[in-house]
């Protein structure tokens, strides 16, 4: 299969408030297709795997049409890292804002997050498969991905440091430790489920994941939630959901 026949989603526009010219927003719309189409063959091909040319010729635009939106291949993948780490929060992180501070939003985080990792057994996860391609090269690039990661595993720790102030963790409960080993659940379930292809893999994690707050919870913690296995994978292809504008930032207290 060529690059040109690999399956391309189109971009939904954003809504636009106030009057933008009309070949602005045309830029703006064309710019995001773009981007949506160099996310959907990074996920199956890497970032390393893009260029102007391939993306070019999966959009059927010139090589200087798609170079006029980036400059670069660098701005290129930069602007994918960014749009990936978009959805990613949309998908994972805002709709646990809606739990209470503690184990329910903690809980909320991993299970949306196994929702996430669910899909992309089959797609691929740009984060790790990011990792493995740019852990020693230095550059914005690899600044870019990081800083993607750092922010979304930040944001896991603040959620168990809130699960252990409001009681729902005993007191000599270590929170590094705990986000650690959640982080690295996810990080076995791509290797076991994506690489192996080893049955019961989603079902180890959120064992996993049980085995964790046992550990750690303390008797005032609230009851365990229905997890996600694999008889509950979602549907929705992770390379191209639905976006919405982004309303909190990880990076920051909620």
């Amino acid at each position: 299969m060529s690059v040109s026949e690999l399956p391309v989603k189109t971009a939904r526009p954003k809504s636009m408030s106030g009057a933008v010219p009309k070949s602005q927003h045309k830029g703006q719309q064309t710019k995001a297709a773009i981007v949506d189409a160099a996310l959907g063959l990074a996920t199956q091909i890497g970032l390393e795997g893009l260029s102007i040319g391939a993306l070019a010729e999966v959009m059927r635009m010139s090589k200087s049409g798609v170079f006029a939106h980036f400059g670069s291949r660098e701005e290129l993948q930069i602007s994918v890292i960014r749009e990936y780490h978009a959805r990613f929060e949309e998908e994972v992180f805002f709709p646990a804002l809606q739990q209470a501070r503690g184990l329910p939003r903690l809980r909320a985080m991993f299970h949306n997050w196994m929702i996430r990792t669910s899909v992309e057994i089959d797609s691929g996860c740009l984060y790790i498969s990011g990792a493995v391609e740019f852990d020693d090269r230095p550059g914005p690039v690899r600044d870019a991905l990081a800083g993607s990661v750092r922010t979304w595993l930040a944001a896991m720790y603040r959620a168990v440091v809130q699960a252990k102030e409001a009681g729902h963790l005993r007191d000599d409960a270590d929170e590094q430790q705990m986000a650690f080993e959640i982080h690295g659940l996810i990080l076995a379930l791509h290797y076991e489920a994506r690489f192996l292809k080893n049955p019961g893999s989603l079902d180890r994690a959120n064992t996993g994941f049980a085995n964790i707050l046992a550990r750690y919870g303390s008797n005032a913690a609230p009851a365990l939630a229905a997890p996600v296995s694999s008889s509950t994978r979602s549907p929705a292809n992770s390379a191209s959901p639905k976006k919405v504008s982004a309303k909190a930032n990880p990076s920051k207290p909620v």
